[in-house]
């Protein structure tokens, strides 16, 4: 009877996480959309299109998602950017 009962519930488990898993690149995108105006207020017209843009893309953003995690912000903000620029 556990047997049967393990192949049970690592059916449903497995067909609950496909449908979590399935929808999250599009969710992802959905808000990325959602967040460009933001986006490119705070990292300048063309970084943060291309920040929106990567984000977009679903393989791409899930990528870039995961970097930023550990590393910060691939493409820094406007304010973020004067700070590292050299004295001249």
């Amino acid at each position: 009877m556990s047997t049967l009962r393990r192949r049970i519930i690592r059916a449903g488990g497995w067909n609950v996480a496909k449908r979590i898993i399935k929808p999250i690149p599009i969710v992802g995108s959905v808000f990325a959309v959602g967040l460009a105006g933001y986006e490119i207020r705070r990292k300048g017209l063309i970084p943060g299109a291309v920040h929106v843009g990567l984000d977009v893309t679903p393989i791409v953003g899930t990528a870039k998602g995961v970097v930023e995690l550990f590393t910060g912000d691939l493409i820094p903000d406007k304010s973020d950017r004067r700070k590292k620029a050299p004295a001249v």
